[in-house]
């Protein structure tokens, strides 16, 4: 098996002791914080490998996204990485995500000649290509479920399973936000 750091790292970067850490972009699943970010990240991962990051541009997907009147919260951010993983696949790199039980994106860049790594961990947690069967939320069935919290305002995602349900679900402060049957109670709204 390939250790993680061979892979996401320069051999100048693993000389000086550089973490894996220090090359992960972390982004929310509503999207990021400033847009061009990602790209930039992407862009900069390409260039420390010493390759020039053509195409490493997330301008199209934006416009594109403008004009989509069925683009709903949270799918940006995918349309991003579908695009970046592309372009990278065309340079002969990957976009890895880390799977860390979040609802944010922790993201690698790693130079594999277009072979899709298999079988990486970081930290104990799966590392994967995005987009990978065993990574794509389709092939697991699993639903994405958020809402914020009609209490005090926290905002709580989940990734269900097809076999599991929200049944009796509280939030963190307290307030009962699904009904014995896993049915959102009348004041609690989830997201689109």
């Amino acid at each position: 098996m390939t250790e993680l750091a061979e892979l996401v790292l320069t051999p100048d970067e693993r000389a000086r002791g550089v973490r894996v850490d220090r090359v992960v972009f972390t982004m929310d699943w509503t999207g990021e914080d400033r847009p061009g970010r990602l790209a930039e990240f992407v862009a900069g991962r390409v260039r420390a490998f010493g390759a020039e990051p053509t195409g490493v541009d997330t301008d199209a997907v934006h416009r594109a996204a403008a004009d989509d009147p069925t683009l709903r919260r949270g799918d940006l951010p995918a349309r991003q990485l579908d695009h970046l993983a592309d372009v990278l696949a065309e340079l002969g790199y990957t976009l890895l995500v880390r799977e860390g039980g979040t609802d944010a994106y922790e993201l690698l860049v790693a130079p594999t000649g277009g072979h899709e790594p298999a079988g990486l961990t970081h930290e104990g947690l799966p590392v994967r290509a995005w987009g990978s069967e065993s990574e794509a939320s389709g092939a697991s069935g699993a639903t994405l479920v958020s809402l914020n919290c009609p209490q005090c305002a926290q905002m709580l995602v989940w990734e269900l399973p097809p076999t599991e349900t929200l049944a009796g679900e509280h939030c963190d402060c307290g307030t009962a936000l699904f009904d014995a049957a896993g049915r959102p109670l009348p004041d609690v709204t989830l997201h689109d």
